[in-house]
């Protein structure tokens, strides 16, 4: 049960994208369409893919260290780091353990969480019921993706929607009224054949699998689109309810970043003006779980956000699933790095790197010593 009197507030942000940009007209020259198409259809200019050495668990981690520099913690100070991806390192270990390692946030419980496109929104859900049931007081919830690596790059009616990147946010508790006031979740698994990616226990890595294109993404386009079009605007409807709100309350709406039709139509059925939903897929794609978070940081550098907002993320993909969370925008940057802190900063994730290291090497000889013995 929630405490009375304890909320869940967003206390820092940050994103981070690969450098490569992929252009519609560098799509066209390898794939039967072009920019005017792409452009027409989804909305979309440019996507960033990740380049060698890129991975999910380390745009994560510049993510995170973004959104801890902002909310000023130190990450030794973090209970929980929660994971939004479809897109792991590996099977095992979960990424979110990754991402801890890095950070140096070595006192915090980890875990992943995999519900496609809604992923952000389940985990930041799931985050601040911990915060108000008193179990934790600051978790990091982060969704990244590498799209890309789960394509099919010869298949146009899904290789040009997605893209890859990271946004993290910072949940914090205090006795302020505000912050993530009401979450409403929810899956359909009747649907579930109509996005996937292999890559599991029935569709295991062979030869035969990845010839027949198994391990990619499949999706249907249409039947997604119809899904995403009506649960956008019952599950934004549905939420806004439950925090004892109407539409009207609501400044922006923040939605999985998937298609420019699908807000369009989301916007005529919320009878909103388009201008009250953010969008930024234009720049990214489709990012997956990490479409939310990159839109969030994107339009607080716009100024688009101010204290005192009632902002709306809702997402919507694999499972099916959806959720929508409404928050109360409280927190801004709680104050500049002095030189000193800077310095600090710094010196204490050298050191964090360091111990990693040493770690990692004592693990390796203490194999090594019991293998001889």
């Amino acid at each position: 049960m929630p405490q009375i009197g304890r909320y869940a507030h967003i206390t820092g942000w940050g994103a981070h994208v690969p450098s490569r940009a992929v252009t519609n007209d560098d799509l066209s020259q390898i794939l039967p369409t072009s920019d005017a198409w792409i452009r027409q259809m989804t909305g979309i200019v440019e996507r960033r893919i990740a380049e060698e050495g890129e991975y999910t668990s380390t745009m994560a981690i510049q993510a995170g260290r973004q959104a801890l520099k902002m909310a000023n913690l130190d990450p030794l100070t973090l209970d929980l780091v929660i994971c939004a991806t479809s897109t792991p390192d590996y099977l095992m270990p979960n990424t979110a353990s990754l991402i801890q390692d890095g950070l140096g946030a070595g006192k915090a419980a980890a875990f992943d969480l995999n519900t496609a496109c809604s992923g952000f929104v389940y985990a930041v859900s799931v985050a601040a019921g911990l915060i108000k049931g008193g179990l934790y007081e600051r978790i990091l919830v982060i969704g990244a993706e590498s799209m890309s690596r789960v394509m099919n790059w010869s298949d146009r009616s899904t290789c040009v929607l997605f893209g890859d990147g990271a946004g993290a946010v910072v949940l914090e508790a205090s006795d302020r009224p505000g912050g993530v006031l009401a979450s409403k979740l929810g899956s359909d698994g009747s649907g579930g054949d109509q996005l996937m990616v292999g890559l599991g226990t029935r569709l295991p890595i062979t030869e035969d699998s990845v010839a027949r294109g198994e391990t990619a993404m499949k999706m249907n386009g249409q039947q997604v689109f119809r899904f995403a079009t009506r649960i956008m605007n019952e599950a934004t409807r549905e939420v806004t309810a439950m925090a004892g709100l109407q539409l009207g309350d609501i400044d922006l709406i923040i939605p999985h970043q998937a298609n420019t039709r699908i807000l369009e139509v989301a916007a005529k059925q919320l009878s909103i003006p388009p201008g009250r939903i953010y969008a930024n897929l234009h720049r990214y794609g489709n990012t997956s779980a990490a479409s939310i978070p990159l839109a969030l940081v994107d339009a607080l550098a716009e100024g688009r956000i101010r204290a005192g907002d009632h902002l709306v993320f809702v997402g919507f993909g694999g499972g099916l699933t959806w959720g929508a969370c409404l928050v109360e925008w409280s927190y801004g940057p709680r104050r500049h790095w002095s030189v000193s802190q800077r310095a600090w900063r710094w010196m204490r994730d050298r050191v964090a790197g360091v111990k990693r290291g040493l770690h990692s090497l004592d693990r390796r000889l203490s194999g090594a010593s019991r293998g001889k013995g």
